[in-house]
Parts: structure tokens; sequence; C-alpha cells
């Protein structure tokens, strides 16, 4: 004890003296004095140990303070070595990103025994941690920047947008109100008006406004703007039939509901719908994959005339599957004529909206209730950043207001509290990477990037369409292709496999009218004309062997024969060859259909050439296999394997629940809204609401449309 009290004297004087305008000549004199008397005192202590921290970096006003620290993570000299040579590993991965496989040649799974099963006890080193990244988390790795990689959408990133990224998670503070951060706030509410300003949004989206009731927020993703709008349109309308029906049950209003959307519509729509509880029916496309006015208007009038009630309608610019734009200068009247909710979802191509040229895709975005899009997929912002308006914020925000005494604050009336505005509390500073790329980009930089991308994407059409083995699916719009090889979907699968395997490129699939199509879109930053080339002719050649191994006759291979003796230095998978070398192999499959048979043959007798044809027509087999067990990581899409599969069982599958949906007709009613009834029943999943009256077969009464539903229903 008093060794301790020896101690804590020591360190009082010493912390006094530190917080002392000056310090007096002989303060390191006593300081030298009292660490000997602390160390004679404390010789004979064996359980009290003061742990020190390396103060080299200290200043000597400081320096008592850094000496009281445990001695644990990194020092500030470490921290500023340890970031250049982050810096450097950064900066040289993106060099050289083209030299590393696009998917890794992995399995699930490959980690769990390469790594200890115990957290380390003792600290080490950021050079023995940075090795273990490159041995055991790069060989993981799908690298979204590669110059290759052409699947889903490009994934934002840039170095204004990392060093963005590194300064507010230096700071760390956490944005949910006003008075938490206020520049976090302010900057969003900025920075949200310049970019709809530059994507064409009308004046009464747009935070500052003078006025106006619209407003912006940065969310996370998409899938979150989409669930987000569709509270605020739930919260609308169900205080409205509160209001007309106060004595009915809430959750028979709620079943009532039904929204919209397009079968090209991405999954968060119908996720969004799952959650809130509500009905979704999924609408039929055009042939350009669009939804249209009519097409909305009569499921509206049908739902209608069924005692549903329609609220909440999204449409889609840019697709996910082909970068279709619903027709939004038709659907926009008929929500507003309906006083239905739209919510535009332009996650992809929102951001092409900043060309002039791209707004006529825009037209009708007056009648919106909300919008969003991602900057970090086509603006060079990373994940994640995912902007979004309202016309009328107070919609919106009365829908998700919780507000706990300790939330609260004193400015409150003048601010915007952006918890108010989303399903998380916690907020990062999104806003600061939006701020640096932008102003580091500027918009005629931002312009020349988009452009580029539109213009390569046309030149991998016109390669295509150049090309009579391929066939375009679809508009290309925005950096998007649709394609597909002209031949069996087998085929088309197996040329999408092959391609990922070989780790060289990376794409996914997509179908389109139940056909299975090709994605290619262009996504690195620096995409250039030789990019689309190499992409063009690694495709090519890949498809024409699958169309040589197609009109080959099937090959008769001996099991006992040595695998390992097979040469496997023309691979095509891995030795690409010119365009023309592929057109030259393309026109010899020609040839070998128009063989005549020689005397010899049709006696049962083939030739030596014949042999050798089918000699290395067996070998090519083996290699395509082997590539195929060796290479393949079976994780960048599991659909693919079982497409085909189910292919054969579709139709099928259709015609029973045609079939079941013909039988339950027979004790079909349509749900009315009303408060009366003895008691609901259900049929497939809908509410009616008198269970006494006669099976279906009135002559008021007319079958259902087909309705999609999501969600788990209220029981009544």
């Amino acid at each position: 004890l008093k060794n301790f009290n020896s101690f804590c004297a020591d360190r009082t004087s010493r912390i006094r003296e530190s917080f002392s305008p000056t310090r007096s000549a002989s303060a390191a004199g006593s300081e030298s004095a009292a660490s000997s008397s602390q160390s004679a005192s404390t010789s004979g202590r064996e359980d009290f140990t003061v742990y020190r921290m390396n103060s080299t970096a200290a200043t000597p006003d400081d320096s008592s303070v850094v000496d009281d620290r445990l001695d644990f993570g990194i020092s500030r000299e470490e921290f500023r070595r340890i970031g250049k040579d982050t810096i450097e590993y950064i900066a040289e991965y993106h060099e050289n990103i083209g030299k590393r496989r696009v998917v890794p040649a992995i399995e699930p799974g490959y980690l769990r025994d390469l790594m200890p099963h115990e957290a380390p006890k003792k600290p080490e080193t950021f050079e023995s941690v940075l090795e273990d990244f490159e041995r055991l988390i790069m060989p993981g790795v799908t690298h979204w920047q590669h110059p290759r990689f052409h699947a889903y959408f490009p994934a934002g990133n840039s170095y204004p947008s990392l060093i963005a990224n590194f300064l507010g998670d230096a700071l760390g503070s956490v944005g949910f109100s006003w008075a938490s951060c206020p520049a976090m706030t302010e900057l969003e509410l900025v920075v949200l008006h310049w970019y709809g300003k530059m994507i064409g949004l009308p004046p009464e989206f747009l935070p500052l406004t003078e006025g106006g009731r619209g407003g912006g927020v940065i969310q996370s993703s998409a899938s979150e703007c989409n669930f987000v709008s569709l509270l605020a349109a739930r919260f609308e309308v169900m205080k409205e039939l509160r209001k007309r029906f106060p004595f009915v049950e809430e959750g028979l209003l709620l079943s009532k509901l039904i929204a919209y959307c397009s079968k090209e519509a991405h999954s968060s729509v119908e996720k969004a719908c799952m959650i809130g509880m509500v009905k979704l029916r999924i609408l039929e496309t055009d042939s350009k994959f669009r939804l249209r006015g009519e097409t909305l208007r009569n499921a509206i009038q049908e739902d209608r005339n069924l005692g549903l009630i329609p609220f909440f309608v999204s449409t889609t610019l840019g697709t996910t599957s082909c970068c279709s734009f619903d027709v939004l200068s038709e659907i926009g009247p008929v929500a507003t004529d309906n006083d239905i909710w739209l919510h535009v979802d332009a996650a992809y191509a929102g951001s092409g909206f900043i060309c002039p040229e791209n707004r006529h895709l825009l037209q009708g975005i007056e009648h919106a209730m909300s919008f969003n899009t991602n900057p970090n997929k086509w603006m060079l912002v990373n994940f994640d950043c995912s902007t979004m308006w309202v016309r009328d914020r107070f919609k919106l925000t009365q829908a998700l207001v919780v507000d706990p005494l300790y939330l609260q604050h004193s400015w409150m009336e003048k601010s915007i509290d952006y918890r108010h505005w989303g399903i998380p509390l916690s907020r990062r500073f999104r806003a600061l990477k939006l701020w640096f790329v932008i102003r580091m980009y500027g918009v005629e930089g931002l312009q020349k990037y988009i452009r580029n991308h539109i213009r390569l994407a046309h030149k991998f059409e016109t390669l295509l369409k150049a090309d009579p083995i391929f066939e375009i699916v679809g508009d290309v719009q925005m950096g998007l292709v649709c394609f597909r090889m002209r031949g069996s979907e087998e085929e088309n699968q197996k040329l999408l496999t092959r391609l990922n395997s070989s780790g060289r490129i990376h794409m996914v699939p997509a179908s389109l009218n139940n056909r299975f199509v090709i994605r290619f879109c262009v996504c690195a930053e620096h995409a250039a004309d030789r990019d689309i080339t190499v992409a063009y002719d690694i495709i090519s050649q890949t498809a024409r062997a699958i169309l040589h191994e197609s009109v080959a006759e099937p090959i008769v291979e001996d099991p006992l024969e040595d695998v390992e003796s097979l040469d496997f230095d023309g691979l095509t998978l891995e030795s690409p060859i010119s365009h023309s070398k592929s057109m030259d192999r393309h026109k010899s499959i020609d040839r070998h259909k128009s063989i005549d048979r020689t005397p010899s043959m049709e006696k049962g007798e083939p030739n030596s050439e014949d042999l050798n044809r089918r000699h290395n027509e067996s070998i090519a087999t083996k290699r395509s296999f082997l590539v195929r067990m060796v290479s393949d990581p079976k994780c960048y899409n599991p659909k693919i394997v079982r497409h085909l599969h189910n292919a054969n069982f579709r139709k099928i599958s259709q015609d029973l629940y045609r079939d079941r949906t013909l039988m339950q007709t027979i004790s079909y009613r349509p749900a009315r809204l009303s408060s009366g009834g003895s008691g609901p029943r259900t049929s497939d999943g809908l509410h009616y609401d008198d269970p006494d009256v006669p099976p279906y077969g009135d002559e008021d009464d007319v079958p259902p449309p087909e309705v999609s539903q999501t969600g788990v229903q209220t029981p009544i």
C-alpha cells in the first residue's frame, strides 16, 4: 500500500505539471528523481507492473500522458510506416491487377483448413499479417476492378473515394443526428443537392430548394431505398384507411394492400413486400422488356374489382438483367391518376443521366414520389453509397420516426436528423466520398468516364453483330450488352461455364423470355478498346471450340488411357489465339461437315486421316474435361449449374400449376373490403370476407388474375 501511494503521488504531480502553461527548468530533474525513487520503492514488488508505451513520437508536453498508456496496438510512428506500406501495396495491386485471375480457383471451405482455429494470444507484426493476406485471402478474391471483370454492374472505386474513406474512418464519427456530427449532416445535404442537379432531377426533389418539401438521403444500398419507400407508401395509405374504416381490424386492411413491379425488377422489391407483409403483383413486359402504362392500368383495375387496394408501384430505369427502361412517361400518369406512390429505381443507370444525351430516359420523373441511384456502381464511389430523393420528406420521416429522450437535442426544429430517414440508427460519413469524387473529377470528368463506357459497350455490340455465331438480345443501352451463342441452351450454358472457369474473364447469366443469355458489362474505370477486343477474342474462340465439339462425332474414350501423358500445350482456354485463327477454325467446321466419305469408310474401315482426327478430338475432349474439373470454382453463380437440369421440368411444373389453379377456382370467392361478415377464409393466400357465400360461379364473379404474392399474411 505504501508503494502504491507513492506511485499515485508521483503520477499526480507529473500530470499537474503537464497542464501548467510553462514548466520550470527543474522539471526534468524532478521527474528523474521521482522516477528513480519509484524504481527504488517498487523494486520489491512482484504483482504491480506499469506498462509503458514507446513514446519516441511524444512531445515533451504530453510525454507523461503517453507513458501511462497500456502497451497494445501500434504507435503513431508505426502507423505512419504501415500506412505508407499499405498505400504502396494498394497502388501496386491496381497497377498489376490484370495479371491475376478474375475469379478464384477455389471451392467453398478452402480457408477453413489454412488458418488456425483460435485467435492469436500475442500480438503479431503487420508484415506477417500482410503476408498472410496475400497468401490466404487474395487467392479467394474475385477481382471486381479487373479489366476483364464484366459481371453484374461496376463496383465503383477510385483513389479519391479511397482517400475520403480513410479520412471518414479516421474521424470515427456516427452521424445519426445533426448534433452527433453537424458536418456529416450538412455535407450530405449539399452533395445531394449537387448530385440531384447533375442528373437532372426536378427542383422539388432537391434538399436546398427554397420553400421545398423534398429532400435527399444516402442509404446503404438500393435494396434499402426500395424498402424505405415502400414503408412510407404503406404508412400513407394505412393512415387514410384507418380514417375511412375506423372499426375494421388493421390486419384486415393490411391484407388488402397490393404493390406492383415488372418481372425484370430487382429482387429487392419482392423482399421489401415480403418484409412489409403486403401482396406483390409482378407484371409482364413488352418485347423490349419494359413495363408499359397500359399494363399497369389494367392490373390496377382488375385488382380494384377484386377488392384489393393498389398503393405502390416500383419502376426500374436500367434493369439488372438487360438494362431495359420502364416507360416512365406512361406509368407516371397512371400512378398519379390512381393516387399510387411511384418509386423509380435507377441503381445502375441513374449515374448515366449526368450526360444530357441520356436524360430522355428520365422523362416522366415529375410523377415520382421517390427516386434512387447508386454512385457506388457507376460513379467511382466505393460501396456503400446509395442516394435517394423524395418529393415530400415529411411523408417519409413520419413512417420511421422513433424519438427517445437520449437522442433529442436543442437544434431539432432547425436541422435534419437522418436517423428518421432509414432503418439503421448509426450512419457512416458517406457524403465525404461523394464530395471528394465530384470535386476531384468534376462533372466533365465524370461525363467523359461514363461516355467511354457506353462507347465501349457499343464497340462490343458491333463485334458480336459482325460474327454470325452470336446474337444480341434486347437493346444495348448504357454499358451493358446481353448476347447468346446461336445454339442450344446447353451450349450457351457450357460457354459461360467454360469462360468463367478459365479465370481469364468473368460474366454472369440472365433469363430473358425464358432464354439463357450472357451479360457483358463494361466495369473497369480505365477500360479501353484493347480490353474489349481481348474479351471478344476469348469469348469467340471458346464459342468456336464448343461448336467444334458439338459437330464432332461421339468419342468412345479408353478409361485405361494415361491422362498424364496428354499434351496440354495447345489448350484452347490457356492459349489465346487471334480472331483470324478463330475464323479459320470456324470455317474448318463447315469443311468437316462436307467431307466426302471414301469407299474405305463406307465399308467400315476408317483411313489414317480419320483416325488422326478422332484422336485429336479425343484429346481435346479430355483437355476440356480436366480444365473444367480443376479450374471451375463453382462459386460465381450456382444457378448456372442447375439451369439446364430444371429446364426440362419447367413446362411440367407450369402445367401442374395451371391445373391446380383451375381446380381451386371451384371454391374461389373474390376478396371484398368490408367491416361485416362472419370471418375471413383463404385460398391460395388471398383473404375473403364471408365464408357463408356459395362457391365461385355467380354471374357477377370473375376469375382472379394471376397474382404473385410474397410475404406472410396476418391471420384474421
